[in-house]
């Protein structure tokens, strides 16, 4: 019953926390979707167009509400997620033996740093070049063509730079995911190196499948991906080496300890 007492405590802070942080971005949704947009302009510069006649339409009446309460979700989740991932380690922590809780703090910390890694590589690479790649299609109107312009809906670019953006996050948890399984002794650099030639198989393959269609944004997410197995690797070396010297550190107090009670035992006999 303690623990169930805990974890309601726990789950109410959580769920507070992401309301708050809700309401805060659904009050500036416009201003942060304004944000958000600021990589399409980027694009209409480099593909030589005005950046301030850019226009994003919706074409139901209540859609750009549920694109600002969908706005407002995504980025209450973001902002409330160190308050979220405080209360898993405060729920789990006195589960845990110290030297476990020195191990997972580092990592805690580490997760939201290499989202928002993640996430500024879209918003400051990747976004800007998929819109001019697409933009690139457009088609000045002629005598012997039709005018074809680019008019994103606005629900639909959400959804693009939301993908983008989660896609990226979650791939940049990947020296996270291996270093805890590395220190856990579930995985080592061995087998990392060994299944080198499937994890770059499976990076293209991931980001076929989490990326829009199109091959910039695909060879932008698979690219990080297989740099980031290699500081996996970099990583899984670093703990393997730091779990040896602990090793050794422990067997040497032991002989230690054990020399030091081979002559008490000595003298009592």
């Amino acid at each position: 019953m303690e623990h169930l007492i805990e974890l309601r405590r726990r789950l109410m802070w959580s769920i507070g926390g992401f309301f708050v942080a809700f309401l805060f971005c659904f009050f500036f949704a416009k201003q942060l979707f304004n944000l958000l947009v600021i990589p399409f302009k980027w694009a209409t510069q480099w593909a030589g167009l005005d950046p301030h006649k850019v226009e994003l339409i919706y074409t139901a009446p209540q859609e750009f509400f549920f694109t600002q309460v969908k706005l407002a979700m995504f980025g209450g989740m973001v902002i409330a997620f160190p308050l979220i991932a405080t209360q898993i380690y405060k729920f789990i922590a006195p589960g845990l033996y110290k030297n476990e809780r020195n191990a997972f703090l580092p990592f805690l910390i580490a997760s939201p740093i290499l989202f928002l890694m993640g996430a500024s590589l879209v918003y400051f690479c990747f976004t800007p070049m998929v819109m001019w790649f697409f933009l690139a299609m457009q088609q000045a109107g002629t005598d012997d063509q039709v005018q074809i312009s680019l008019l994103p809906k606005v629900s639909e670019y959400l959804s693009l730079i939301m993908t983008l953006i989660f896609s990226f996050g979650l791939v940049f948890q990947l020296p996270v995911v291996t270093s805890l399984m590395t220190r856990v002794g579930m995985l080592s650099s061995e087998a990392l190196v060994e299944k080198r030639k499937w994890a770059i198989v499976i990076a293209f393959v991931v980001a076929a499948i989490l990326t829009p269609p199109d091959p910039i944004s695909q060879i932008g997410l698979a690219v990080p991906t297989i740099l980031l197995y290699e500081v996996s690797i970099w990583s899984a070396r670093l703990i393997e080496r730091s779990k040896e010297r602990e090793r050794l550190a422990r067997e040497k107090r032991e002989a230690a300890e054990a020399a030091a009670e081979k002559p008490a035992d000595a003298s009592s006999t």
